[in-house]
């Protein structure tokens, strides 16, 4: 058995410990120490990183009760080393869990919802409760979790003996057996959990909640504590105020600002739309009818304009009706339509003329042509379609 020195200290950064094995598996060399402050996977937490004897510790499970290090290099059995934890993740890690453990409690006391899903990702967590929250619950929840964090209260972590266990009410995701570590933050929550935890919950600093959505038939939060949540904040303001400069708009006005772009954008999308069929009338309306093809080129239409253009072109023409757009530089996107013939089984013909790529229906076919303008009309005047 590891003597775990998290539990213990679950601030303790640096210790030193000795090497009863070392084995290489297939992802590193998997060290055993006779005791260790890296706390391994579990919880929802992943394992702690850092160095033993320098060298690094990538990861870290249990095994039969014996913490395994999975490290970069061998060390040697029987020797002391000294152990450092990468401490400011670790930090970061309890400052999350512990908010995780505030919510948690809150929503559990307030509206009796069970949490039934925890993970830490490395940009925020999630957490997942047995029913649906409101825009206002929560906001009543953050703001009784920012006040426990401001109270400092102590937290508290210990295995309780069998019959104090039995006497305690906790949360717990599942049914337990054997030795049980409790987790205690008083009058807000009391649950069973094998993390580090900080000390007081002072020390987690803000709990913010991100977002919110329903997830089978609960909802799933995602929450975000401590130095993780100041890193967070500072990014969003940079962003708003890049916003706030491009759109020439106090921080505060920026949403109005933004309902003001979106409402021209919107007037601006009608008018092309009527430009555009307005074009695509008067381009069908140059071309005469006639018993052959119809070819035209076209630097300004969308797909959607071109492929009425198309439309238009196919009741006027005996063979089919090719609308191409874009450039020499840039390549032609084509849409290619005809009442008479079937496109998609002379797709193949097509493209070997056009240096294209591209298929579709018996109707119509759309692609790419990788050919000059120049190329593309003598491709089609040799093509027999």
């Amino acid at each position: 058995m590891t003597e775990k020195l998290y539990y213990a200290d679950s601030h303790l950064s640096v210790f030193t410990a000795k090497v009863l094995a070392c084995e290489q598996g297939k992802k590193g060399w998997q060290v055993v120490l006779d005791r260790t402050a890296f706390f391994p996977e579990g919880g929802g937490q992943s394992a702690d990183t850092g160095t033993l004897g320098g060298v690094r510790v990538l990861d870290a499970h249990e095994r039969g009760g014996e913490v395994v290090h999975l490290c970069g290099a061998p060390l040697p059995v029987g020797e002391s080393v000294e152990g450092r934890l990468d401490f400011e993740q670790r930090l970061r890690r309890m400052q999350n869990h512990s908010g995780e453990h505030i919510v948690s409690g809150l929503v559990h006391g307030r509206f009796g919802f069970d949490n039934v899903g925890f993970h830490m990702g490395e940009d925020c967590m999630t957490i997942d409760f047995s029913g649906e929250l409101s825009r206002d619950e929560l906001k009543e929840i953050e703001l009784k979790a920012n006040e426990t964090v401001r109270a400092d209260l102590p937290i508290r972590a210990w295995f309780p003996d069998g019959a104090e266990l039995a006497a305690l009410d906790y949360r717990s995701k599942k049914e337990l057996s054997g030795e049980v570590r409790v987790v205690e933050i008083p009058g807000v929550d009391r649950c069973a959990c094998c993390a580090p935890h900080v000390s007081r919950t002072g020390e987690i600093g803000v709990i913010k909640i991100l977002d919110s959505q329903r997830h089978r038939g609960g909802v799933r939060l995602s929450v975000v504590c401590g130095m993780d949540a100041v890193e967070l904040f500072r990014a969003q303001q940079e962003s708003v105020t890049e916003v706030s400069q491009l759109l020439s708009a106090r921080r505060g006005e920026i949403a109005g600002a933004v309902r003001r772009v979106l409402t021209e954008q919107q007037r601006m999308r009608e008018r092309c739309d009527a430009l555009s069929a307005a074009l695509i009338a008067r381009l069908a309306g140059e071309c005469a009818p006639t018993e052959g093809n119809l070819v035209l080129f076209d630097g300004l239409l969308d797909e959607i304009a071109q492929r009425e253009l198309v439309n238009l072109l196919a009741e006027k023409c005996g063979g089919f009706a090719a609308v191409f757009c874009g450039s020499d530089a840039e390549g032609w996107r084509y849409i290619i339509g005809s009442r008479t013939r079937d496109l998609r089984a002379a797709a193949r013909s097509i493209n070997a003329a056009i240096n294209g790529r591209g298929g579709g229906r018996p109707e119509m076919i759309t692609g790419r042509a990788a050919a000059s303008r120049g190329e593309i009309e003598n491709g089609l005047k040799e093509l027999n379609v």
